[in-house]
């Protein structure tokens, strides 16, 4: 129960209803009671948590190249949460708890630059060599940079690179460990202006078999 000072109009202490009177250095006021907060695990929350448990698995190991790939979108968040809403919105297929990710959907670096154009993967052990055509007929320039990134889902692991060879030398190589021999994984190439103030939306190259 509060208690008034000074008269119906001055302050008062303790509680009434949801609210809490004080004072302080001989200043009245008021402020909210705490509501409890409760956890209810409603089956939309379930869904939206496991949607993000999923993408976040996936990001974790390419943190440093989303933090190049979505830079574009860290004004009023982080280029980490911007990829990760992107995904979540765009990239997560099934029904709930039985989610993936749809890698077909999802980018990893996003941008106004001019895409990689006709990626394509050759495979060798040890190593993948990402190509893509040389012609530019947009916003890019012989001289931007690939952004080749491969996934292993298997291992939770990835190798990458934001600066790999122009676009002009039309194809780059990254090497992979040898324990992903047999592995499948998830190939993308993106792309980045030399200056590096302009990146592309990554393109998915296709899923592959390392050696």
């Amino acid at each position: 129960m509060g208690t008034i000072k000074q008269g119906i109009l001055g302050g008062f202490s303790g509680k009434v209803g949801t609210v809490i009177g004080s004072s302080w250095k001989g200043i009245s006021y008021m402020r909210g009671r705490a509501q409890n907060v409760k956890n209810p695990r409603t089956e939309r929350q379930m869904e939206q948590r496991s949607k993000f448990a999923l993408t976040l698995d996936f990001l974790k190991p390419i943190t440093p190249f989303v933090r190049t790939g979505f830079k574009a979108y860290a004004s009023k968040q982080t280029a980490f949460n911007a990829a990760m809403s992107y995904i979540v919105k765009n990239a997560i297929s099934g029904t709930y708890p039985n989610y993936a990710i749809n890698f077909t959907n999802v980018l990893v670096s996003r941008g106004a630059l001019e895409t990689a154009k006709e990626p394509s993967a050759e495979v060798s052990a040890g190593s993948f060599i990402i190509k893509t055509r040389t012609e530019t007929n947009g916003s890019g320039q012989p001289t931007d940079l690939m952004m080749p990134l491969i996934f292993n889902a298997n291992k939770g692991e990835a190798v990458f690179s934001t600066a790999g060879a122009a676009r002009s030398v039309g194809q780059t190589t990254l090497a992979t460990p040898a324990d992903w021999a047999g592995d499948t994984v998830e190939v993308f190439l993106g792309m980045i202006s030399e200056d590096g103030t302009l990146v592309a939306n990554s393109v998915y190259v296709g899923q592959f078999n390392a050696q």
